[in-house]
Protein backbone atom coordinates (compact mmCIF):
# COMPACT_ATOMS: atom_id res chain seq x y z
CA UNK A 1 0.00 0.00 0.00
CA UNK A 2 1.48 3.34 -0.74
CA UNK A 3 2.10 5.80 1.75
CA UNK A 4 -0.92 8.45 2.47
CA UNK A 5 0.88 11.48 0.99
CA UNK A 6 3.80 13.33 -0.36
CA UNK A 7 3.45 16.62 1.93
CA UNK A 8 5.70 17.46 4.74
CA UNK A 9 4.24 18.36 8.01
CA UNK A 10 8.05 19.05 9.87
CA UNK A 11 9.00 17.68 12.71
CA UNK A 12 5.77 15.85 14.85
CA UNK A 13 7.17 15.05 18.59
CA UNK A 14 6.23 11.60 19.57
CA UNK A 15 7.77 9.74 22.98
CA UNK A 16 11.14 9.79 23.74
CA UNK A 17 14.08 7.65 23.52
CA UNK A 18 13.19 4.21 25.55
CA UNK A 19 9.23 5.14 24.83
CA UNK A 20 8.77 7.02 28.13
CA UNK A 21 6.06 9.71 27.77
CA UNK A 22 6.70 13.07 27.34
CA UNK A 23 6.55 15.52 30.20
CA UNK A 24 4.40 17.69 28.21
CA UNK A 25 7.15 20.59 29.11
CA UNK A 26 7.91 22.99 26.75
CA UNK A 27 10.85 25.26 26.19
CA UNK A 28 10.68 29.17 26.01
CA UNK A 29 12.99 30.94 23.74
CA UNK A 30 12.57 34.74 22.77
CA UNK A 31 12.06 35.45 19.38
CA UNK A 32 13.29 38.49 17.17
CA UNK A 33 10.96 40.78 16.18
CA UNK A 34 10.29 40.78 12.64
CA UNK A 35 11.85 37.83 12.07
CA UNK A 36 11.20 35.54 9.33
CA UNK A 37 8.27 33.06 9.67
CA UNK A 38 8.08 30.05 11.68
CA UNK A 39 5.53 27.49 10.93
CA UNK A 40 4.14 24.68 13.53
CA UNK A 41 6.53 21.83 13.75
CA UNK A 42 9.16 23.66 11.58
CA UNK A 43 12.58 22.68 12.87
CA UNK A 44 13.86 25.96 15.30
CA UNK A 45 17.65 25.96 15.96
CA UNK A 46 19.65 28.70 18.40
CA UNK A 47 20.68 31.63 16.34
CA UNK A 48 24.05 33.53 17.20
CA UNK A 49 21.77 36.64 18.36
CA UNK A 50 20.83 34.06 21.40
CA UNK A 51 17.19 33.81 20.05
CA UNK A 52 15.29 30.74 18.39
CA UNK A 53 14.81 31.00 14.23
CA UNK A 54 13.51 28.95 11.67
CA UNK A 55 16.29 26.30 10.49
CA UNK A 56 17.16 25.59 7.10
CA UNK A 57 19.21 22.54 5.44
CA UNK A 58 23.06 22.33 7.21
CA UNK A 59 21.64 24.48 10.54
CA UNK A 60 23.71 23.40 13.68
CA UNK A 61 22.31 23.79 17.12
CA UNK A 62 18.96 22.58 16.55
CA UNK A 63 16.41 22.98 19.17
CA UNK A 64 13.13 21.06 18.38
CA UNK A 65 10.28 21.62 16.58
CA UNK A 66 7.51 25.05 17.49
CA UNK A 67 4.85 24.04 19.35
CA UNK A 68 3.33 27.58 18.85
CA UNK A 69 4.41 31.19 19.95
CA UNK A 70 2.76 33.96 22.34
CA UNK A 71 3.28 37.41 21.63
CA UNK A 72 1.53 40.90 22.44
CA UNK A 73 0.28 42.30 18.95
CA UNK A 74 1.82 45.36 18.24
CA UNK A 75 -1.29 46.40 16.53
CA UNK A 76 -4.36 45.39 18.91
CA UNK A 77 -2.19 45.56 22.24
CA UNK A 78 -3.73 42.03 22.85
CA UNK A 79 -1.90 39.03 24.51
CA UNK A 80 -1.79 36.73 21.44
CA UNK A 81 -1.05 32.90 21.29
CA UNK A 82 -0.61 31.55 17.87
CA UNK A 83 0.63 27.45 16.76
CA UNK A 84 2.98 29.73 14.29
CA UNK A 85 4.72 33.00 13.83
CA UNK A 86 4.16 35.35 10.76
CA UNK A 87 7.01 37.29 8.68
CA UNK A 88 7.84 40.78 10.15
CA UNK A 89 5.98 40.19 13.06
CA UNK A 90 7.41 43.25 14.88
CA UNK A 91 6.15 42.10 18.75
CA UNK A 92 9.18 42.67 20.93
CA UNK A 93 8.35 40.14 23.51
CA UNK A 94 7.92 37.25 21.37
CA UNK A 95 8.06 34.10 23.11
CA UNK A 96 8.71 30.20 20.56
CA UNK A 97 7.36 27.08 22.66
CA UNK A 98 9.98 24.41 21.45
CA UNK A 99 9.94 21.07 22.40
CA UNK A 100 13.71 20.90 22.98
CA UNK A 101 14.46 17.46 24.65
CA UNK A 102 17.48 16.38 23.09
CA UNK A 103 15.89 12.45 23.36
CA UNK A 104 12.61 13.69 21.82
CA UNK A 105 11.54 11.03 18.96
CA UNK A 106 9.79 13.05 15.95
CA UNK A 107 8.31 11.67 12.82
CA UNK A 108 9.04 13.42 9.61
CA UNK A 109 7.85 12.45 5.95
CA UNK A 110 11.15 11.66 3.42
CA UNK A 111 11.28 13.11 0.16
CA UNK A 112 12.34 10.32 -1.45
CA UNK A 113 9.96 9.79 -4.67
CA UNK A 114 11.18 5.91 -4.80
CA UNK A 115 11.76 3.27 -2.27
CA UNK A 116 13.50 3.64 0.86
CA UNK A 117 15.05 0.63 2.79
CA UNK A 118 15.25 -0.53 6.21
CA UNK A 119 19.02 -0.38 5.69
CA UNK A 120 18.56 3.77 6.43
CA UNK A 121 17.99 3.16 9.90
CA UNK A 122 20.99 4.25 11.55
CA UNK A 123 21.97 6.65 8.34
CA UNK A 124 21.53 11.11 9.30
CA UNK A 125 20.19 13.31 7.00
CA UNK A 126 19.76 17.28 6.42
CA UNK A 127 15.68 18.64 6.40
CA UNK A 128 14.78 19.75 3.29
CA UNK A 129 12.83 23.50 4.14
CA UNK A 130 9.39 24.23 2.50
CA UNK A 131 7.38 27.23 3.93
CA UNK A 132 4.77 26.19 5.64
CA UNK A 133 0.64 26.41 4.20
CA UNK A 134 -2.23 28.47 5.10
CA UNK A 135 -4.70 28.73 6.80
CA UNK A 136 -3.46 26.34 9.16
CA UNK A 137 0.60 27.34 9.01
CA UNK A 138 1.65 23.68 9.56
CA UNK A 139 5.35 23.18 7.93
CA UNK A 140 6.00 21.51 4.98
CA UNK A 141 9.64 20.57 5.89
CA UNK A 142 10.94 16.89 4.93
CA UNK A 143 13.90 14.91 5.31
CA UNK A 144 16.10 15.16 2.74
CA UNK A 145 16.41 11.83 1.30
CA UNK A 146 18.91 12.42 -0.67
CA UNK A 147 21.83 13.60 1.90
CA UNK A 148 21.48 9.96 3.63
CA UNK A 149 24.86 8.90 5.02
CA UNK A 150 26.74 8.03 7.89
CA UNK A 151 28.63 11.65 8.65
CA UNK A 152 27.30 14.26 11.02
CA UNK A 153 23.97 16.21 10.11
CA UNK A 154 20.81 17.22 11.35
CA UNK A 155 18.62 14.11 11.52
CA UNK A 156 19.35 10.69 12.90
CA UNK A 157 16.69 7.96 11.44
CA UNK A 158 16.21 5.52 14.48
CA UNK A 159 13.30 3.61 12.57
CA UNK A 160 9.74 4.05 10.50
CA UNK A 161 6.73 4.91 11.09
CA UNK A 162 4.13 2.64 13.00
CA UNK A 163 1.38 4.03 11.52
CA UNK A 164 0.49 1.65 8.53
CA UNK A 165 -0.97 4.25 6.02
CA UNK A 166 3.07 5.53 5.97
CA UNK A 167 5.18 3.38 6.67
CA UNK A 168 5.93 1.34 3.28
CA UNK A 169 9.14 1.06 2.62
CA UNK A 170 8.62 -0.01 -1.10
CA UNK A 171 6.87 3.14 -1.67
CA UNK A 172 7.70 6.82 -2.36
CA UNK A 173 7.72 9.61 1.08
CA UNK A 174 7.90 6.89 3.76
CA UNK A 175 7.89 8.51 7.17
CA UNK A 176 10.59 8.33 9.27
CA UNK A 177 11.31 8.17 13.35
CA UNK A 178 14.08 10.63 14.23
CA UNK A 179 15.88 12.42 16.09
CA UNK A 180 17.96 15.55 16.30
CA UNK A 181 21.45 14.27 15.86
CA UNK A 182 22.97 17.95 15.86
CA UNK A 183 21.00 19.06 18.92
CA UNK A 184 21.92 22.21 21.26
CA UNK A 185 22.21 20.75 23.78
CA UNK A 186 24.62 18.13 22.83
CA UNK A 187 26.76 20.60 20.76
CA UNK A 188 30.19 20.98 21.91
CA UNK A 189 30.82 23.92 20.25
CA UNK A 190 28.96 27.13 20.83
CA UNK A 191 26.84 29.11 18.50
Amino acid sequence: MANSSSTGFGLKPLKKVGQNYDAGGLGEYPVAASATAIYAQDLVAMAASGTAAVAAAGTTHNLGSLNGVFFTDATTEKPTFANNLKASNTATDIVAFITDDPNQIYEIRSNNSGASAQTDVGNTAEISYSAGATPNYISRTTLDDSTLATATQQLKIVGVSRDPENSDLTSANVVWRVVINEHFFGATTGV
